[in-house]
C-alpha cells in the first residue's frame, strides 16, 4: 500500500468525519489546524482513496489537495543571520515550503559568510544531516558561489537543493560535484516574493524541484523498505506517551521520510522510547535508532531497513 502526501482543508463543524476516515482507510494524521472556524489537516493516504476522500469531503464543502512535501521535513540554510542574507527570500522559501505540507527549521550559518572565510561547523552540519533534504539559499554572483560552496556543503549527507540568483543551467554548470536539485532566479532581496510572474513562479518551481528529490528518495527507500512507516510509528508513540494531548508545541512529532523527530527531552524519555512494544513483542527499539539530536534536547528516530532487522510491522 503506498502512502501519498494530502491536506484537507474544511470547517470545523464534522471535521471528526473526516479524520475518521482518514484512519478507517488506513491513513494517517501527520498533522492538525484549527484556525478560527476552519481546519487544515495534512495526512498521509493510500493513492487508490484519494477521489473517494474528495467524495467524503464534497458534502461538508472541504477541499482535498495533493501536498508533495506532508511528512517531510526540510533544512532552509542561508549563509549567515545578517540582514543581507536572512531576510527575505529565506523566510518566504520556508514559509512557501509550510503551505505545502512541509515541517521546516532556518539554519543561519555561523560563518557562512565571505569567500575566503566562509565554514560550516560540526554543530551545524549534524542539525542539516538529521533533515530529509538541505535547500541553500546562496546569492547573486556566481564567483561568491564558486568559492563559498565547497566549504558550506562539507560533510552534509542529506539531498542538497541550491538556489542563486544565476540561472538553473549555470548553477549546474559551477557547482561540482553536482548537488540533487538545481533552481536558479531566487537571489539576495530586498522585498516579499509577492510577484506572480518571476518570484511566486520561481517559488512554485523550488518546491516542484524539492518534490522530486524527494520523491526519488522515496524510490530508493522502496528498495529496501522501513521496518515500519514513521507515520505508523508516530502514532504508536503518542498514543503510549500522549505527547500531542500534553504539548504546546504545533508539530510536538515531526514526520520525516524514513524517522521522526520527537519534542520531548531525551534523557528522560529515550529508554521509555525503546521499551514501547509495537505488535506482537517487537519494540521501536527493534527497528529504530533512538538518538539524541543536535536540535535543542530532542528526541531523533531513525528507522531501521527491512534488510537489518528482518522485522516488518
Amino acid at each position: 500500500m503506498t502512502l501519498v502526501p494530502v491536506t484537507y482543508k474544511g470547517g470545523v463543524y464534522r471535521h471528526n468525519e473526516i479524520v475518521d476516515f482518514i484512519e478507517d482507510m488506513g491513513g494517517y494524521i501527520v498533522q492538525k489546524h484549527i484556525i478560527a472556524n476552519d481546519v487544515v489537516l495534512q495526512s498521509l493516504i493510500p493513492r487508490e482513496d484519494i477521489e473517494l476522500l474528495r467524495q467524503v469531503a464534497r458534502p461538508l464543502t472541504g477541499d482535498v489537495i495533493e501536498a508533495p512535501l506532508v511528512g517531510t521535513e526540510i533544512a532552509v540554510v542561508s549563509p549567515s543571520l545578517e540582514i543581507h542574507h536572512l531576510p527575505h527570500s529565506s523566510c518566504d522559501v520556508a514559509e512557501y515550503f509550510r503551505r505545502v505540507g512541509a515541517k521546516t527549521n532556518m539554519v543561519g550559518l555561523a560563518r557562512g559568510f565571505g569567500k575566503r572565510i566562509a565554514n560550516l561547523n560540526i554543530e551545524e552540519r549534524d542539525v542539516i544531516n538529521e533533515h530529509d533534504c538541505a535547500v541553500f539559499l546562496l546569492g547573486n554572483f556566481e564567483e561568491c558561489i564558486i568559492h563559498k560552496f565547497p566549504a558550506l556543503r562539507r560533510g552534509i549527507t542529506v539531498p542538497i537543493i541550491i538556489t542563486g540568483a544565476p540561472s538553473t543551467d549555470r548553477l549546474r554548470a559551477i557547482i561540482d560535484p553536482p548537488v540533487a536539485g538545481y533552481v536558479g532566479g531566487i537571489g539576495r532581496l530586498a522585498h516579499r516574493m509577492k510577484k506572480q510572474e518571476g518570484e511566486i513562479e520561481h517559488l512554485d518551481r523550488l518546491v516542484e524541484e524539492v518534490a522530486r528529490v524527494l520523491d526519488r528518495q522515496r524510490e530508493e527507500i522502496g528498495k529496501d523498505p522501513l521496518s515500519i512507516s514513521p507515520p505508523r510509528l508516530m502514532t504508536v508513540i503518542d498514543e503510549e506517551l500522549q505527547i500531542t494531548r500534553q504539548s504546546t508545541h504545533p508539530t510536538p512529532i515531526t514526520v520525516q521520510i524514513a524517522g521522526l523527530r520527537v519534542k520531548i527531552p531525551f534523557d528522560p524519555y529515550a529508554g521509555t522510547i525503546r521499551a514501547l512494544e509495537i505488535e506482537d513483542g517487537i519494540t521501536v527499539g527493534d527497528v529504530a535508532e533512538v538518538l539524541p539530536s543536535r536540535m535543542r534536547t530532542y528526541i531523533w528516530i531513525k528507522i531501521r531497513p527491512f534488510s537489518d532487522t528482518n522485522i516488518m510491522v
